[in-house]
């Protein structure tokens, strides 16, 4: 038994060396793998030192678990980086292209007097909309407004406490013009009359300059007018006299001066406390949009900025906005509705519904209040600013034509349209905007859809007549012809037939509403926005973001 153990342990060792030395050589000696290992079952091999044995081990270990390197994640990085470097170089050069297009516009096709004459009264959001889309190498354009810039009329409230500066929201016409294919002419004037039967417009410079000649007549095929609405005052007495109005940048100027100047005279030495009250109550007559975010925009300019620099007013500053129907923002949901009477109530802004105001002093106003039970009582609201925002009425030159059509002897509100948006009793006069009636309510949004489809209305009517004019001549052509060449004729006309009848397709003008947007301050602001086949409904902070983000991508891309 001993003997037989005495003989295993040699045979043991022997074998665990060998298993050892395999594993040792299998990276070493690969090529003679097998030979190895067969011969060392008959002679067993010498042991390795234990440094190459160590040295074996790890480079056999880090070759059976070591995994290899993965690329993949690198290459993705890699080329990631390559497309924002690629792009960042695109977006760098098509910037560039666009600066140096609006700094070097291309020469302009002089007018042809062959052509017909379209005259535009205006430069808001109709009439810019629709030179903006116009093919001004089919018309001899000439645009006719008192105003030589458009103005991006949503923003206007926030010129008022200084959020913007005005320059910023307004771009110069000659710029617009400058950039069409073919030459516009642009006066600066206003347009006192239309004669309809003599096709001509009376316009007068009413510009500080003036020269030797100030009134002219300027003759037109065709006519669009788009004059927009004056402030409407409702024969209320005092409105025109002690208010200010919203409507231009004038306007904003003076409500920001006449903010600065109520805020000092308040604080002028020996200023009793009830006349403090008075100069600091800021009324807001409107409860619409425009009042709804000038109000807002006033809060936020007291708590930001004025009650830092004149700490003494903090007690006595108060926002007040007048509405007479029952709520603000008539035309959002009751949601929004309820969302910004809850938020002024925050702001510390009084809103007073069904209030309407009868009579203006340079002090104070009287309004009606409809109780809840439905009595009315009469009371007087001092305030040290007024701002107007309510309200829109006809413009002289627009009644003017109105009385000229027996057509428009029924409207009162402004020009009656049809479906194209031509005025009803005429034949080549259109009217888009502020001055015209088609069930539309008058915001800038109706006016830049309308002014977009008149474009592709007078581009449509010059191609109709281009086309026209090429059968009369192939009509002509195709009777002294003969053989092939009447076959070609007859072609060529079946084709322009064919792209006539293409042309004619433009339908009647279809409004599609976007949705309503309103800054209520503190930063929030309420969206009534179309999605899909339904109303999305928001408010809040992230809202301001999207108003302003809305707003602003829209004003860079418009002109």
């Amino acid at each position: 038994m001993a003997t037989k153990a005495a003989m295993r342990l040699p045979i043991a060792s022997s074998k665990a060396a060998l298993v050892f030395n395999a594993a040792a050589r299998r990276t070493l000696f690969t090529s003679q793998q097998n030979s190895v290992f067969h011969s060392s079952r008959a002679t067993p091999a010498p042991f390795f030192s234990k440094p190459a044995l160590q040295k074996s081990f790890r480079r056999s270990y880090a070759d059976a678990v070591s995994p290899k390197p993965k690329r993949r994640a690198r290459r993705f990085f890699r080329w990631t980086w390559r497309l924002i470097y690629l792009s960042a170089i695109g977006g760098t050069a098509y910037l560039a292209n666009t600066i140096y297009s609006l700094r070097t516009p291309n020469d302009q096709v002089e007018a042809d007097p062959r052509k017909k004459s379209l005259v535009i009264l205006g430069t808001g959001w109709g009439a810019v909309s629709l030179l903006k889309k116009l093919d001004t190498e089919n018309y001899n354009v000439t645009v006719i407004s008192p105003r030589n810039f458009f103005l991006f009329t949503p923003l206007l409230p926030s010129c008022t406490t200084g959020t913007i500066e005005h320059r910023s929201i307004m771009e110069p016409v000659r710029n617009i013009l400058r950039h069409k294919k073919a030459t516009v002419k642009y006066y600066e004037a206003e347009a006192t009359k239309i004669d309809y039967e003599k096709k001509v417009v009376s316009i007068n410079d009413d510009s500080e300059v003036k020269g030797d000649m100030t009134s002219t007549e300027v003759p037109f095929d065709m006519l669009v007018v788009s004059v927009g609405a004056e402030n409407a005052t409702f024969g209320i007495p005092g409105v025109r006299e002690h208010s200010c109005f919203l409507k231009e940048v004038g306007d904003a100027q003076q409500i920001r001066k006449r903010i600065m100047d109520c805020v000092e005279t308040a604080s002028f030495k020996d200023q009793s406390d009830e006349e403090r009250k008075r100069l600091l109550h800021m009324v807001v007559v409107g409860g619409g949009p425009t009042g709804v975010e000038f109000a807002g925009e006033l809060q936020d300019f007291f708590e930001q900025d004025l009650k830092k620099w004149v700490p003494d007013i903090t007690k006595d500053f108060h926002v007040t906005l007048v509405e007479a129907l029952p709520n603000v923002l008539p035309m959002f949901s009751k949601q929004l509705i309820d969302y910004t009477e809850s938020t002024f109530k925050e702001e510390s802004i009084s809103i007073r519904t069904k209030t309407m105001v009868k009579n203006v002093t340079d002090k104070y106003i009287e309004a009606e209040f409809t109780k809840p039970d439905g009595t009315k009582s009469l009371e007087k609201m001092p305030y040290g600013l007024l701002v107007w925002a309510t309200g829109n009425a006809v413009r002289p030159v627009v009644k003017d034509l109105m009385a000229q059509l027996p057509a428009q002897k029924d409207s009162r509100r402004g020009l009656l349209v049809n479906e194209y948006l031509v005025v009803k009793g005429t034949e080549n006069i259109w009217a888009i905007g502020d001055c015209a009636i088609a069930n539309y309510a008058p915001t800038a949004q109706v006016a830049s859809q309308e002014g977009a489809f008149l474009a592709r209305l007078f581009n449509s009517l010059a191609k109709t007549e281009t086309i026209n004019n090429e059968l009369a001549n192939l009509s002509e052509a195709q009777e002294k012809a003969s053989g092939n060449d009447r076959t070609e004729i007859f072609a060529t006309m079946k084709a322009l037939q064919k792209s006539l009848r293409r042309v004619k397709q433009i339908g009647p003008f279809e409004y599609s509403h976007q949705g309503s947007l309103a800054y209520i301050g503190s930063e929030k602001a309420v969206a009534d926005v179309n999605w899909l086949t339904g109303n999305f409904a928001s408010g809040g902070t992230l809202t301001f973001l999207f108003w302003r983000s809305a707003y602003l991508s829209r004003y860079f891309g418009f002109p």
